[in-house]
């Protein structure tokens, strides 16, 4: 199935702009119909699930409490 940039981006969670410079880069393989980018929406399933896992990391990491008491004492 094939989505527009927009559509990916929304997808994926991340700028259109991101995208579009993906494709410049030659990270992404898109095909031009004459009016617009389209990319195979399938090939970004790996991704998806990974950058949900990353995204779920990173929320525990901000939810983990700091130390109560962190002593930042200069022994030198």
């Amino acid at each position: 199935m094939y989505v527009s940039i927009q559509e990916l981006a929304t997808y994926l969670g991340v700028t259109e702009d991101y995208i579009v410079e993906q494709i410049q880069l030659g990270h992404i393989k898109a095909v031009f119909d004459g009016k617009q980018f389209l990319l195979n929406k399938e090939q970004f399933s790996w991704h998806k699930e990974q950058l949900d896992i990353k995204r779920k990391q990173l929320l525990m990491e901000l939810e983990e409490p700091l130390p109560e008491d962190w002593d930042a004492k200069d022994e030198d």
